[in-house]
């Protein structure tokens, strides 16, 4: 299916390559057993896309990153995450597909099952993995695995954990438009309120900017799962302003007004003792929409994302119109 984003900005078919990794659109649908309180509750389900190794927002985001390392003649690419990161994984299985090896730098986490299975399947992928530790290691050890990873003379291509680059925004500005195509065909009311986790940012940055190009007044909601990143709105205006600015350079005629600071939420009162520690109100949440809505979450970001959708709607904190639940989670 030809990207929405190449559709409402055709200028960009020559200037800014995609990959289609998934099928678009992900469905739309009621969340009605969840939905009892106040707003009406929705949820699109982007843990349908993707058609390998894994799903859910990662490879929005690698739609577009990943052309745009073979574009600048890329072979390999660095990257961070935790050690059961979904993100990596990910990276490393679409890559490989595409001819491009990946080096994952890995920061511990609290170890579970999940976390266990996950770095048992990164050690499966080609990847090859750095165990850093911790952020600061990380950072000190970048130059030493950058340096070591070049082919050739070319150095590799290095994203930000998540993916959370101007580029791999991209993905959620794409999905944004997505929706209010959705939105425009009656499969749902416009929404006055998108909630979704955010973890490194591209994801909530991506859509705040997609909402405004697309003319919807949706409020983004993000929840905070990760305290390991700055992810303030301030930060994450930024990061939704420079993926603008590759629109522009990339020859997009956007509008100058566009402002993504002024429809976005940030909320951290769901990350509970941090990073990959899970929550009573998390783990209820998980419950919850197993039981009453057949959705599987995961206890990282999308069981914290759902706990604060659930409580503020208790709250009646969006009123009583239309919230989108956006499912980020991507097992296969």
């Amino acid at each position: 299916m030809t990207p929405h984003l190449h559709q409402q900005y055709p200028e960009l078919e020559s200037t800014l390559p995609h990959i289609e990794l998934g099928k678009s659109p992900t469905s739309v649908r009621r969340l009605s057993a969840l939905d009892s309180v106040a707003a009406e509750l929705w949820i699109k389900d982007d843990s349908e896309f993707g058609d390998g190794g894994w799903g859910g927002n990662k490879v929005r985001k690698l739609e577009w990153l990943l052309p745009d390392a073979l574009r600048l003649g890329r072979h390999t690419i660095v990257t961070v995450g935790g050690l059961g990161t979904n993100w990596g994984l990910a990276t490393a299985l679409y890559g490989r597909e595409l001819g491009l090896k990946t080096v994952l730098a890995l920061i511990d986490q609290p170890v579970d099952d999940h976390v266990r299975s996950q770095l048992e399947r990164l050690r499966h992928s080609g990847a090859k993995l750095y165990f850093t530790r911790n952020k600061t290691r990380t950072i000190l050890s970048a130059p030493y695995i950058l340096a070591r990873n070049f082919s050739g003379r070319r150095p590799p291509y290095f994203l930000p954990a998540g993916g959370s680059s101007p580029v791999g925004a991209l993905g959620y500005v794409e999905a944004a438009l997505e929706l209010a195509a959705q939105v425009r065909a009656g499969e749902l009311p416009e929404p006055t309120h998108l909630v979704a986790p955010v973890g490194s940012g591209g994801t909530v940055a991506g859509l705040s900017l997609g909402l405004r190009l697309a003319g919807l007044s949706t409020r983004v909601v993000g929840v905070v799962v990760n305290d390991t990143l700055r992810l303030d709105a301030a930060t994450l205006y930024r990061l939704a302003d420079r993926s603008a600015q590759v629109l522009r350079e990339r020859g997009a005629r956007l509008p100058e007004n566009i402002s993504a600071l002024t429809n976005l939420d940030i909320v951290t009162d769901y990350l509970g003792p941090g990073y990959g520690r899970t929550t009573m109100e998390a783990t209820t949440a998980q419950t919850l929409s197993a039981d009453l809505e057949h959705l599987t979450l995961e206890p990282v970001y999308t069981a914290k994302a759902m706990a604060a959708l659930l409580e503020m709607n208790g709250q009646g904190r969006f009123g009583t119109g239309t919230v989108v639940f956006l499912n980020t989670n991507g097992p296969r």
